[in-house]
C-alpha cells in the first residue's frame, strides 16, 4: 500500500488522484477499520490530509483499497499466504500417504492406483496429461495426435 502512495508522489494533488481512482475502496476501508470516521470529514475539516495519507499508508495487505490497486480478483484475494500454506501441507500428507500405500502395499492391488491429484489455485495450471488414447470410449485419438504433430486431424 505504502509502494502505491509513494509512486503517486505530490502530496495533497497526490491524495486527491489516489481518491479519484480508488475513492470507493478508500470510503470502504476508513468505515471497516477507523469506526466513527468518514471520508466526508476530510472534505468537511474535521480530517486533515496527513491523518488520511498515514491511515492509507499502514492499511493491512487485505484491505479494499489494497486489493484495488493490486488489481487483483476475487478468487486470488481469496487464497491467502495462510491457505496457500495449508493446501500445500494437505497435498504433501495426501503425497506421503499415497508413497506410504504404495511402497507398503499389495503390488497386485496398489498396481492401479493413482498419485493424487494437488489441491486446485489460482493462476497455477493443471497438468495435463500426455497419454493418447486410441480406441474404446475415448475416441480413436486421431485428434490428440494431431495436436501433437500440428496438424489437423484427417476426419476434421
Amino acid at each position: 500500500m505504502a509502494e502505491a502512495l509513494r509512486c503517486r508522489a505530490g502530496g495533497i494533488s497526490g491524495l486527491r488522484r489516489f481518491l479519484a481512482e480508488y475513492g470507493e475502496a478508500v470510503e470502504w476501508d476508513i468505515a471497516r477499520y477507523w469506526p466513527g470516521r468518514s471520508l466526508l470529514e476530510l472534505y468537511r475539516g474535521e480530517m486533515s490530509w496527513r491523518e488520511l495519507r498515514v491511515f492509507l499508508r499502514f492499511l493491512p495487505p487485505d484491505s479494499a483499497t489494497s486489493r484495488a490497486v493490486r488489481g487483483s480478483t476475487p478468487e486470488e484475494e481469496a487464497w491467502t499466504l495462510d491457505r496457500q500454506l495449508l493446501a500445500s501441507v494437505v497435498d504433501a500428507v495426501r503425497e506421503n500417504t499415497f508413497a506410504t500405500v504404495k511402497l507398503g502395499g499389495d503390488p497386485k492391488k496398489t498396481g492401479r492406483l493413482k498419485p493424487p491429484d494437488p489441491i486446485p489455485r489460482p493462476g497455477v495450471e493443471q497438468k495435463k496429461s500426455n497419454v493418447i488414447r486410441f480406441g474404446g470410449r475415448h475416441g480413436s485419438g486421431a485428434k490428440q495426435l494431431a495436436a501433437v504433430f500440428g496438424r489437423p486431424a484427417a476426419n476434421q
